[in-house]
């Protein structure tokens, strides 16, 4: 599957970091680091803004995770006007941050800070694929 199938709306067809999406299809979600210098990203990059490398390994990143902010969203971009309003959330999983949605049903009222969170890959109703945050079972 092509990057053009990531998320609700894409400008982008094409993108050295595609196998972001193959991963999500197989259910884990991916961040790359760069070898040389350690730096670990996410969203995916396959240049290192701190040495200028490009040899960039794709690592895992662990199912579980603890909350670090949240915010509901009362406004979207292109592509998302129909899901307002939702939970905006970044989470931190084994030393990466992750920003993303948390799954719908959940409200601000239901999260706190350093609540145990998993992020899991969800695919939309056309097809399209992205991941979501839930509270941990």
């Amino acid at each position: 599957m092509g990057f053009e199938q990531f998320g609700r709306l894409s400008f982008t067809s094409q993108t050295k970091t595609s196998a972001f999406v193959d991963y999500l299809e197989q259910g884990d979600l991916y961040a790359t680091r760069c070898s040389p210098c350690g730096l670990t990203f996410f969203p995916p990059r396959t240049d290192c803004y701190s040495c200028l490398g490009s040899e960039m390994e794709w690592i895992k990143i662990s199912p579980r995770g603890k909350l670090i902010s949240f915010t509901r969203s009362y406004f979207a971009p292109t592509g998302f006007e129909e899901d307002v309003p939702y939970v905006l959330a970044v989470a931190e999983f084994n030393g990466t941050k992750v920003f993303g949605r948390f799954k719908e049903g959940f409200t601000e009222k239901d999260l706190s800070r350093g609540m145990e969170v998993t992020v899991e890959p969800i695919t939309f109703n056309d097809g399209r694929i992205s991941y979501e945050f839930k509270p941990a079972s």
